[in-house]
């Protein structure tokens, strides 16, 4: 009896430490969208970018801490349309296999990336404090309803949709936020000319965007192996190092197949396409990271890489301005990988997966819309054409990143 209660508390401090471990991981990646976000934009909103997502981490784990976790898990009735709505994070049930606390860490990290998705799509022309106050809607109650039905056993759980790490609860659901708001906010001032023309807009430091994508890379082993949820017996561990096999090399064809597109499209290998490609691997592969062989995982990468250079150029043709490629990446490559689910896990269903993608991607879309006007007609939500010209770093924070290389005005 003594050796049973030994082994039990073990395995429970292993799997308390195995969903430490993976969240600070998936907190790390907080880093590489902060990196990856600043080297896409030019260097006069470089500090302004950074300041966004420092500040929407913090404010993403203070609101899923006071009612986001409370919402999305807390005494909820499976099936259901409407969570409970408390505070706080509840209390520890009986027989868990890991603590409290240590499952809310690791859910808190991953509002905050659903989060930063947004922060680089409405980039280098969104009034800072405008998209904060967006932040503490989305982090605090947009995000957590589309979580309870899926994750917290409310309704799209019940009718059979699966999202092994978040394609569409994390992923998708930042993109279609973010989308709603660039819909609203407009185009970059010169970045489409009057006869549909596109004008590439350079990013400031490419090495700085690779470091952040390396950083996400490596992040992502925490998003996909931590979603496990158990690494203490034989099947899980096993499951476990399945899911980072399979998660690495669906980033790795990700950015092959970005590279070969380009090169046979363009003649010219685009580093912002690969490091896409990659994360476009990585969003994709994160529906269902357990299940594939590993050469399928390279087909569902490779596809994705492929998928979301096209994408990229798509959305540039209809004049939706996304300085980093976030709405492709996580938007499109997060549906891409929530459809093709079916295709090696059996308990799955197309049916399934494309209405869980529909109501994730209305409610957000629809709620966010709501916040995004609403934002518009009292605050507003855009800069000036001055701020926006010289860029938001003076403006909003009142200091550059390269302030060698700034124009003083006297």
């Amino acid at each position: 009896m003594e050796l049973t209660a030994t082994v039990t508390e073990l395995r429970y401090a292993l799997d308390t430490f195995f969903f430490l471990i993976s969240g600070a991981l998936v907190m790390w990646m907080a880093a590489g969208f902060a990196m990856l976000e600043a080297g896409l934009v030019r260097s006069k909103n470089t500090t302004e970018i950074l300041t966004k997502n420092i500040v929407l981490y913090a404010i993403a784990c203070t609101m899923f801490l006071l009612v986001g976790y409370n919402i999305m898990y807390v005494d909820n009735s499976g099936g259901g349309y409407l969570p409970s709505f408390g505070s706080l994070i509840g209390t520890q049930g009986e027989g868990a296999d890991h603590s409290l606390e240590s499952d809310f860490f690791f859910q808190v990290v991953f509002v905050a990336t659903a989060m930063s998705v947004v922060s680089g799509a409405v980039a280098e022309r969104m009034k800072l404090w405008a998209f904060l106050a967006f932040t503490v809607v989305l982090t605090g109650f947009i995000y957590p309803m589309e979580g309870y039905w899926t994750w917290g056993g409310g309704f799209l759980s019940e009718a059979g949709f699966s999202d092994f790490a978040g394609s569409g609860i994390v992923h998708m659901a930042g993109a279609a936020a973010a989308l709603s708001g660039v819909i609203l906010l407009g185009a970059r001032k010169g970045k489409y000319g009057k006869n549909g023309s596109v004008h590439p807009i350079p990013g400031s430091n490419m090495p700085l965007a690779t470091l952040g994508t390396f950083i996400l890379w490596f992040g992502w082993f925490g998003f996909n192996g931590g979603s496990q949820l158990m690494v203490s017996d034989f099947e899980n561990a096993t499951a476990v190092g399945q899911i980072f096999l399979n998660t690495n090399a669906a980033a790795a064809a990700g950015a092959i197949a970005a590279l070969l597109v380009c090169k046979t499209t363009w003649g010219k290998a685009d580093l912002t396409m690969i490091l896409n490609g990659a994360l476009a691997g990585l969003v994709a592969i994160t529906a269902d990271p357990l299940s594939p062989s590993p050469l399928a995982a390279v087909s569902v990468g490779a596809a994705a890489g492929a998928i979301v250079v096209f994408s990229i150029v798509g959305l540039d043709k209809i004049k939706i301005d996304d300085p980093v490629g976030a709405i492709s990446v996580h938007g499109v490559c997060g549906f891409f990988g929530l459809m093709v689910v079916p295709l090696s896990n059996g308990d799955a269903t197309f049916g399934a997966q494309l209405l869980g993608a529909a109501v994730i991607f209305g409610w957000v879309f629809g709620a966010s819309m709501v916040v995004w006007a609403v934002l518009k007609a009292t605050m507003g939500i855009r800069v000036t054409e001055e701020e926006e010209m010289e860029g938001m770093d003076v403006h909003d924070c009142g200091i550059g990143a390269y302030p060698e290389f700034m124009t003083v005005k006297s």
